[in-house]
């Protein structure tokens, strides 16, 4: 560590500015409270000037929508309330906050970490920590729920600096988000758009739209970005911590120090075999129970995806963990005074009050962009401008590379940004020569590398605040420059590969080459 603090990063002093800057700004609520009202007024100059965007596909241009207008007003009075409540995250978030909170509580989670990493050398937790969330986006938003908070008890468990593992997690999770050796609902979802997008462009046919057209493409991604994710964990994210206080750790365990001054008793072990057999074979009937034919956990027309089963995953794996805890509490892993669920339930909630405050202004501020069509015009005239500079080739593939990174940083939904920007990029592509799957693969890079680091990620907070229960000084300056250099470097890497796949001309998946036949 002293060794690295000689020689700081290039970066170090940008990125120590970023911190402080950061810093500077207000508290994440009050934050989002001045963002709503800067778009509030945006939206009414901009609609007072009659400005329209002609969105893709639609037959006549959609208005920009003034908020400080009696027809604004009303609308944001009559929705506050629900948008708050039907904001996507809050619910999952919830939810598996309760599962997790039950088997941390009883101390299940823990015991199973130090378990499980007895015999890994600690060297090795960063890469497998990174491999796991690099792969975490078949959980889909799930994964930035989950894999922190599990990542932070692995590092704990072998003696190594938790909130290092709780962010390494979070931001692998990001900005390796649309890469992987698995195929997930992400696939499903921003296919079907690409394929949409194809029709559009009459003419143009002997090419098939399929999930897998990338997959050559993301399982490569999936393999090495995990190398860059562990290495940046190991050598620049958890040097630059500080020094974490086990007293401010948030289990009940009692546990202290790395794994090999904390195993499990033989009562443990026991209640581990046991929690961990019932809840093993739990999952198996849930899983076999939605790939029998004609399940009703299947989707319609049978589809397995999307489903009944994928659309309730987060309540699925909280079920999961609350069913692990108690099991394990109830079979002797624990005394009698954390055997008690209902304070762990209350516990974790409580620990999330802060997130869900925060969600209602977060809520607020999205539910303008999306009626007021700001983020509509925003993101049509930078997808229109790339196309009207003439780029082609490689060129245009750089151009949505970076379109995507920058709207990425106000759309943090990779289905409604591709949704907009598809419709553009991909018929332009096609013009010159470029296949949808190229466009699409293009596409997964901008949408993965800053999607961690921008603060419209409401999972960001999440992060901040779970980090905050083991350094409680931690500030989102602070977390922010701790991840720039992973998107940046990931950013890289995506850009690399690519590269290499357009020059050596190597299919991007199974039948979908790079250019049009």
């Amino acid at each position: 560590m002293k060794a690295l603090e000689r020689n700081p990063l290039p970066l170090e002093g940008l990125l120590g500015r970023v911190e402080r800057l950061v810093n500077r700004l207000p508290n994440p609520f009050v934050l989002f409270a001045g963002i709503f009202g800067l778009v509030a007024v945006v939206s009414t100059v901009v609609a007072a000037f009659d400005v329209t965007v002609q969105v893709p596909g639609e037959k006549k241009p959609t208005p920009v929508l003034g908020a400080l207008t009696p027809e604004g007003l009303s609308h944001l009075l009559g929705t506050a309330t629900d948008s708050f409540m039907a904001f996507p995250a809050l619910g999952p978030v919830l939810v598996i906050a309760m599962g997790i909170g039950v088997a941390q509580g009883t101390g299940a989670l823990e015991c199973l970490m130090r378990f499980a990493f007895l015999r890994v050398s600690r060297r090795w937790v960063p890469y497998l920590v990174a491999f796991v969330a690099c792969q975490g986006h078949v959980l889909a938003d799930s994964a930035y729920i989950l894999l922190p908070s599990l990542a932070a008890i692995v590092f704990k468990a072998v003696g190594r600096h938790p909130v290092a593992g709780l962010l390494g997690a979070f931001v692998c999770v990001g900005s390796g988000y649309d890469g992987g050796i698995l195929l997930g609902t992400l696939d499903v979802t921003t296919t079907g758009i690409t394929q949409s997008a194809a029709q559009l462009l009459p003419g143009i046919e002997g090419y098939h739209v399929h999930i897998a057209m990338n997959w050559f493409f993301t399982a490569t991604t999936g393999l090495i970005l995990p190398l860059v994710g562990g290495f940046l964990i190991d050598r620049v994210l958890e040097p630059r911590l500080a020094a974490w206080n086990p007293k401010h750790d948030p289990a009940h365990s009692g546990s202290e120090g790395p794994a090999s001054e904390t195993l499990a008793t033989p009562a443990q072990r026991r209640a581990l075999l046991i929690s961990g057999g019932v809840t093993l074979a739990l999952a198996a009937a849930l899983v076999t129970a939605w790939l029998l034919p004609g399940s009703p956990l299947r989707g319609e027309d049978g589809v397995l995806a999307p489903s009944p089963f994928v659309d309730s995953l987060a309540l699925v794996l909280s079920g999961l963990f609350f069913v692990f805890g108690v099991v394990y509490a109830r079979c002797g892993g624990v005394g009698k005074e954390a055997r008690a669920v209902y304070p762990h339930l209350i516990g974790a909630v409580r620990d999330m009050s802060g997130f869900v405050v925060l969600v209602f202004a977060i809520a607020q501020t999205i539910n303008l962009l999306t009626w007021s069509n700001l983020g509509k015009l925003f993101a049509i005239g930078l997808a229109d401008g790339a196309k009207s500079a003439g780029l082609g080739g490689f060129g245009i593939l750089l151009a949505v590379v970076l379109v995507t990174s920058l709207l990425n940083l106000l759309i943090t939904s990779g289905s409604a940004l591709w949704s907009i920007l598809g419709t553009v990029m991909v018929p332009a592509g096609m013009l010159l020569g470029l296949s949808p799957a190229a466009m699409h693969a293009a596409f997964r890079i901008g949408d993965s590398v800053t999607g961690a680091i921008t603060p419209m990620q409401v999972f960001l907070y999440f992060a901040l605040v779970s980090a905050q229960k083991y350094q409680p000084e931690l500030r989102l300056g602070t977390v922010i420059s701790r991840l720039v250099p992973f998107a940046l470097s990931f950013a890289t890497v995506w850009t690399v590969i690519l590269t290499g796949f357009y020059f050596l001309d190597l299919p991007l998946g199974p039948g979908a080459p790079i250019h049009l036949p």
